[in-house]
């Protein structure tokens, strides 16, 4: 590790914002220099990481997970703690930029020097969370933040790639009914340690009460996640505070009975094996997709493919013979 990567792990363990948003600049980065700097300042830092709780929040747009994550984690801070925000933004599929409005839109949580807000763009990660999510959680953690939420675009597409970086899966519904009008599909539902009724405030008070009511049915007749826990359906008013209190203490409940049967760490470990083979995944698909041999055919079988004169199962069996042997 150079000096310089050295002093810049140094500045992030002593909670420097500056360092600690350099340092996810670096994570993120795609340059190859980039990625060789962030492995080392990763493993710098690793020692100092893994004290904090992960948790996912996710929910069809519009219903009010900026101002959810706002209003909760203005109550963590209240209560001593240091919260970080990994809000995973839409990218342009015409520009290829993303949207990044974050602070705007948390901008009471932004101004707190307990929190970090830190929008990053997905780049057509699977999912809906950007490809260093994981890593980026790291850099949060050795900066001492004791809470880390990761706001995803949606649902509709995979979830579970999140869903294996956290230790709690929070899923925010409207006071609608019927997973037609949430835009839910059951998978998403499945994955939720802890479903939130959000919006249950004023004309809209019965209607969520009586949302929650129809997924704590719903749940029953699902298979628990976890042998110990039980996924829980609460109401919250976002805009009014209402309810926020009571959903970190099921959090907290949640963290300490996984923790004393010993569960806690040992999805964590799990987690970072699937981790692994997963970037192994990704490395093997770059480097297929940038070899010069191969990106030299890849038109042709596309051609081929398009005009039916061959099978896609057959298309890739010849990249892939094509990649192997001139390896």
């Amino acid at each position: 590790m150079s000096s310089k990567e050295n002093n810049l792990a140094k500045l992030v363990l002593n909670g420097d914002r500056r360092a600690l948003a350099q340092a996810i600049t670096l994570i993120e980065s795609t340059r190859d220099n980039h990625r060789n700097q962030a492995e080392n300042l990763l493993e710098e830092i690793l020692p100092m990481t893994g004290k904090s709780i992960r948790l996912a929040i996710t929910g069809v747009p519009g219903v009010g997970k900026s101002t959810f994550i706002e209003t909760f984690g203005l109550h963590l801070v209240s209560e001593g703690h240091r919260v970080a925000v990994l809000a995973v933004d839409p990218t342009s599929q015409i520009s290829g930029g993303s949207i990044l409005g974050d602070k705007t839109r948390m901008d009471k949580l932004s101004q707190s020097k307990d929190a970090f807000i830190r929008p990053t763009p997905t780049a057509g990660s699977q999912g809906g969370v950007a490809r260093r999510t994981r890593e980026v959680m790291l850099a949060f953690e050795a900066a001492n933040f004791d809470v880390i939420l990761v706001e995803t675009v949606g649902v509709g597409q995979s979830e579970t790639a999140v869903a294996d970086m956290v230790d709690m899966f929070l899923l925010l519904l409207l006071p609608g009914s019927g997973d037609e009008l949430q835009g839910l599909k059951r998978g998403i539902v499945e994955l939720a340690d802890l479903v939130i009724v959000n919006k249950a405030d004023r004309e809209m008070l019965a209607a969520a009460e009586r949302v929650a009511v129809e997924y704590k049915n719903a749940l029953n007749l699902l298979r628990p996640l976890s042998k110990y826990w039980d996924p829980r359906v609460v109401t919250c008013s976002a805009l009014e505070g209402k309810g926020i209190g009571e959903i970190w203490k099921i959090i907290e409940d949640y963290r300490l009975i996984h923790s004393k049967e010993g569960a806690f760490e040992k999805k964590r470990l799990q987690q970072a094996i699937s981790w692994m083979w997963r970037e192994v995944d990704d490395s093997l698909l770059t480097s297929f997709r940038s070899h010069s041999v191969v990106q030299e055919h890849i038109m042709e079988m596309e051609k081929q493919v398009e005009l039916g004169s061959l099978t896609p199962s057959v298309a890739a069996k010849t990249l892939l013979d094509i990649f192997s042997k001139d390896k």
